[in-house]
């Protein structure tokens, strides 16, 4: 099984998250998330196959996510019939626009999706 990585090669999550899927023999695609930023379309794809809310895609505690006061434009997930300025297509939307909102490192397999680095939660890729 091959699997896509999307990552920010400075970010040292993600330096952590590649050198454990090479000393564990998973075999991958690299992607550098802001050079090759996913489009609306994949980020569609990938939220409706992790069945996570979709702010998890976010990196939220990112400069440009604090900038754009993305905290407050976004549905909070703990108050779900609080309505906030932006659809579920206008979020992917954003997220589309630049690699360093979307939470890193990402790892897309046939039938999952896992975002960020959480060791118990990769050892499926082996």
């Amino acid at each position: 099984m091959r699997i896509l990585f999307l990552e920010y090669p400075k970010c040292s999550t993600c330096k952590r998250a590649k050198a454990w899927l090479t000393e564990n023999g998973v075999a991958f695609d690299d992607r550098h998330i802001v050079e090759d930023n996913p489009t609306a379309e994949e980020l569609k794809a990938w939220w409706e196959k992790s069945g996570l809310p979709l702010k998890k895609f976010f990196n939220t505690s990112g400069l440009v996510y604090k900038e754009q006061n993305l905290k407050e434009r976004l549905p909070d997930m703990k108050l779900k019939d609080r309505l906030k300025d932006m659809s579920e297509e206008e979020q992917l939307a954003l997220l589309a626009t630049n690699g360093m909102l979307v939470k890193r490192p990402l790892v897309i397999g046939e039938d999952f999706v896992l975002i960020g680095f959480k060791e118990a939660e990769w050892e499926r890729l082996k």
